[in-house]
């Protein structure tokens, strides 16, 4: 493997640069949510390359399976049918208005499945055990993107989001063979429609554009021709299917190899190419770090994935611990997504998560609802989470969440503010460095003096000044 770019050694604290709070906020704001004070002093002192280490500790397993009883209530769609035959079952015999009301007693309960689902994943986010799984699950979930909004069944939105979860810092061929035999997947791209003679191009295209390679690295002709060999693929309920008399059993000429390809082969030709550690590991320094990557920081990201076999959690370990992770480019400077802005401002006033009934409109305006994507690009984050529109609501989102007003959260935020201010200079430090985490202007910094100083009581006080903090532009970047 050819030397690693500059920006990817590891990074070496000194005295001049330390591994210090500013640091140590910045890893758990990326690496997951944000941290508290506890969280931030232990990480530091872990130093940068242990923390990374510490932080990619979890399981290589869904929360079913890490925990049982760790799974949304999905009690509304009990009963009904998962599979075409079960399905089938239920029709049977019923009138066209008895059909009708079985559709819309389904359709209902699926809506209550995915709002369960939401909900919990949202209090994951916010408080389970492995942040980094979770933070890496949302990023896999706009990669890899499939909408409840096109997937009727909701059991299949929460199966997928359980393979994110448990694929997340694995081995990136076996996910991209597990995502591509997923049926909300499927389903999204059209694959159940890709039939010998008639095939649809949608997954193959996508699985190459989006998923493993980029635009530029493949052609049309390929895309017909991948298209030919994921012929057959698809499901009944949650159960992959490889039905052999829809598949395309012809040759198959694809990236300059010829033979009689299934969609296995074709996912083995794809990982062989130089292009796809370097675009997939380019995707994920983006999301973590930045989006502007210098000459030759791409081909060395690629150079280190493909090293590595294409396992993500090595992969990680490097960017984490890197001098790029670190630096001022880097540091302070991305702009929090709509759900950064929600979990991380719950974390770090250790407040409950508002029902997902509360959050839907404000998430929608700002523009990221997780399991509704907007298209198969999922978000497009950096600076588009941000206009006119959005600015107003993530201003009055993060205002909201500190007033302690949303149901089952007013008790746990006063305790948080109520604990000792101990005067108007503590006040300011500590909340500045709890919820931005780095220096601020001076100038602001005697804005949020003044308001410790008015009168009230001790927190009426903090809520002002916490209030005002989060209204800053700071607060929007991590």
């Amino acid at each position: 493997m050819p030397p690693l770019h500059p920006l990817l050694e590891p990074y070496q604290p000194t005295d001049l640069d330390p591994f210090d709070e500013v640091k140590a906020s910045h890893l758990l704001n990326r690496a997951g949510f944000g941290g508290t004070p506890l969280e931030v002093s232990q990480i530091v002192k872990l130093g940068p390359v242990s923390a990374a280490s510490a932080l990619l500790d979890f399981p290589d397993k869904a929360a079913d399976e890490q925990n049982p009883k760790d799974v949304p209530d999905m009690s509304a769609i009990v009963g009904y049918p998962k599979t075409f035959r079960e399905l089938r079952e239920m029709f049977a015999g019923k009138t066209q208005q008895e059909r009708q009301k079985l559709q819309q007693m389904f359709q209902k309960a699926n809506v209550q499945a995915d709002a369960a689902d939401l909900n919990w994943w949202l209090h994951r986010m916010a408080y389970g055990p492995h942040p980094l799984q979770e933070k890496l699950t949302l990023f896999w979930h706009g990669h890899f993107t499939t909408s409840a909004r096109d997937e009727r069944m909701s059991l299949l939105m929460w199966e997928q989001q359980e393979l994110l979860r448990k694929m997340a810092a694995g081995d990136f061929g076996q996910f991209v063979r597990a995502i591509s035999r997923d049926p909300a997947m499927l389903d999204y791209l059209n694959n159940t429609q890709n039939h010998k003679g008639h095939p649809n191009e949608n997954y193959a295209r996508e699985l190459m554009e989006l998923f493993t390679l980029g635009i530029g690295n493949y052609t049309e002709d390929d895309v017909k021709e991948s298209a030919r060999a994921f012929t057959g693929w698809t499901h009944d309920g949650d159960q992959f299917i490889f039905n052999r008399n829809q598949h395309d059993s012809g040759s198959k000429t694809f990236l300059g190899k010829t033979g009689d390809f299934d969609g296995d082969d074709i996912i083995t030709i794809i990982l062989a190419q130089p292009a796809c550690p370097k675009f997939v590991a380019s995707e994920i320094f983006s999301y973590f770090v930045y989006d502007e990557l210098e000459e030759g920081l791409s081909d060395s990201l690629g150079d280190a994935f493909a090293a590595g076999n294409l396992q993500v959690r090595p992969l990680m370990q490097t960017i984490f611990a890197s001098r790029a992770f670190y630096s001022s480019k880097a540091i302070g400077a991305q702009i929090k997504s709509p759900i950064q802005l929600v979990i991380g401002t719950c974390r770090l006033l250790g407040i409950d998560v508002p029902p997902v009934q509360m959050l839907r409109g404000p998430l929608n305006s700002m523009g990221q609802m997780p399991l509704l994507p907007p298209n198969v690009k999922g978000w497009p984050g950096g600076r588009q989470w941000i206009n006119a529109s959005t600015l107003f609501s993530r201003y009055n989102t993060a205002v909201f969440l500190a007033s302690g007003k949303a149901p089952g959260n007013a008790q746990p935020l006063q305790t948080a503010l109520a604990a000792d201010p101990g005067g108007p200079d503590k006040l300011v430090d500590t909340w500045v460095r709890r919820l931005i985490g780095r220096p601020i202007d001076p100038a602001q910094r005697d804005v949020l003096l003044d308001a410790a100083k008015t009168d009230g009581t001790p927190e009426q006080v903090a809520r002002h000044v916490v209030q005002l903090i989060v209204s800053m532009p700071e607060y929007q970047l991590c």
